[in-house]
């Protein structure tokens, strides 16, 4: 097994873990893969468990290998996650406690008592980048506003009744700030990409990913027909060699050109805190003529000096992006996301992209906070507010990813990006993460496997420019505690450089 870091957009390197953080994860998932077998055999004389049983004549809805991450992984550790709050996610939360059995291995154990008790923890995994969820000022007061007049739901579709004046509003805003002639948004972040992919590229098509591009994009993929191939993450050299290769070798069997080539990135990587290098990328889609598809779900108000997404950070112009696409989920407080295009292509996708023609449109008080939000951002609404939220995020991300490393954590991402990885490695450490931080009144986000590959499990830390410089360092010293506990401190990537950084963490044998 060899585990390899490629970092900085240029260049490749190894880097050795030893033998015991490579060894002892790799022994511990071949243990798991074998005993829950012998487990059933023993305990029910070798035939399936009853949960895994059907009538006569049918096939079974669930099969065992199909969920076995999920009954002797997940089952042990689901105090992790789906933790309940009971305030906005703002800097600090409140988390309802409850009861649990951690132990028990089968996904069908639901039991989940909440006991009544609040525990009031620092927020540092939810995407509220720029702090607009809040319960009062200027934003939560048109909101309500909004509702009293148009009420919850728009209960239609917006090419049949749920359209309003908020939604065109909403278009007409988000396109004059990412710089697009038109917009078109949609009531479901995932939806945006999932249903509109398959309106821009068909069969005869060519999709280059990004090999680590979101489930939503996957699926949107795959949907379309097109063909797919990906690149090495966050390579330009490596997508440039596809993308020959794919030109020069044309369409499968029949060898003829593609009728179009979409290359598909992301501003921000979810899972990495990377930024893409987009401008090698434009100048690869210039020389051969292929069209770009930006996902800015993450960049989308929290990248640049005016919050405009990853062509305000690298400072191209937004015409050499052709389609836009972002989210509400995040720096804006909302939901829902949008596509920003020329005015042909977003008219072509209000009549072919399904989640408009088929999905409820937004709720008006929805659409009303996003625009509320932008007002804020632009400084429409009077005020310094939106800049210093912008210029507080930043300074809060790159405090935070600073101090991370100097306490002896391996820290990826980019500077400038509020989404921090701590590599834990470990796939046991997940859970005992997780629950040391909950304890120290620190709610945070840990993936593992199957979301990352064996020996790159993570905690995720999301930061705010709701945080506070005091709350946290407070929070850093508690984290270095358990670091030391957890000896989790393996030093930073060796030649760390200062700038943009595509740092990834890949394991080989064990995909």
């Amino acid at each position: 097994c060899e585990t390899t870091i490629q970092s900085d957009t240029y260049g490749h390197r190894d880097l050795e873990l030893g033998l015991l953080p490579v060894r002892s994860p790799l022994l511990r998932e071949s243990l798991l893969v074998s005993l829950p077998p012998l487990n059933d055999m023993l305990k029910f004389g070798g035939s399936r468990h009853p949960t895994f049983r059907c009538e006569p004549g049918f096939a079974p809805l669930i099969f065992p290998k199909e969920y076995f991450y999920t009954r002797w992984m997940y089952g042990r550790i689901r105090d992790c996650w789906d933790r309940p709050i009971c305030s906005v996610p703002a800097g600090q939360i409140e988390v309802m406690e409850r009861e649990i059995r951690t132990g028990h291995p089968w996904f069908q154990d639901t039991t989940n008592t909440l006991t009544g008790r609040k525990m009031k923890a620092m927020n540092l995994g939810s995407y509220n980048y720029l702090g607009f969820a809040q319960r009062s000022g200027k934003c939560t007061d048109e909101v309500l506003e909004s509702l009293e007049r148009y009420g919850v739901g728009t209960t239609g579709t917006r090419t049949g009744a749920g359209n309003t004046d908020l939604h065109d509003q909403l278009d007409k805003t988000i396109a004059a700030f990412v710089g697009k002639e038109d917009a078109i948004t949609f009531s479901m972040g995932y939806a945006t990409n999932s249903t509109s992919i398959p309106g821009l590229i068909g069969k005869g098509g060519l999709i280059i990913s990004d090999q680590l591009n979101h489930a939503s994009i996957i699926m949107g993929c795959r949907s379309s027909g097109a063909k797919i191939k990906t690149f090495l993450h966050n390579d330009p050299q490596d997508l440039e060699k596809v993308l020959r290769q794919s030109i020069v070798e044309g369409q499968p069997r029949t060898h003829r050109p593609w009728k179009k080539i979409l290359i598909v990135v992301e501003g921000i990587y979810s899972m990495e805190g990377e930024i893409c290098p987009l401008p090698e990328i434009i100048a690869i889609k210039k020389k051969y003529k292929a069209y770009l598809y930006v996902d800015e779900a993450h960049s989308i108000g929290a990248l640049g000096n005016h919050a405009r997404g990853v062509c305000d950070y690298w400072d191209v112009d937004p015409s050499d992006v052709d389609i836009l696409m972002g989210t509400f989920t995040k720096s804006f407080g909302a939901v829902g996301g949008y596509i920003a295009s020329s005015r042909e292509v977003i008219s072509y996708l209000r009549q072919t992209s399904f989640g408009n023609l088929y999905s409820t449109s937004m709720s008006a008080p929805c659409a009303q906070m996003i625009i509320s939000a932008f007002d804020v951002i632009t400084g429409r609404d009077g005020t310094d507010d939106g800049a210093r939220r912008i210029a507080a995020l930043r300074d809060n991300s790159n405090y935070f990813r600073n101090r991370l490393r100097e306490e002896g954590f391996r820290i990826l991402g980019s500077p400038d990006s509020p989404i921090i990885p701590l590599l834990l490695y470990h796939p046991a450490k997940i859970a005992l993460f997780s629950r040391e931080c909950l304890k120290a009144q620190i709610a945070v986000v840990v993936v593992g496997f199957p979301a990352t590959t064996l020996l790159a499990s993570r905690a995720r830390f999301c930061l705010s420019s709701d945080h506070t410089r005091e709350s946290l360092e407070e929070a850093i010293q508690c984290i270095s505690r358990i670091g030391d506990k957890l000896m989790l401190k393996y030093g930073d990537l060796p030649d760390v450089k200062q700038g943009q950084k595509a740092v990834k963490a890949r394991t080989f044998g064990m995909l």
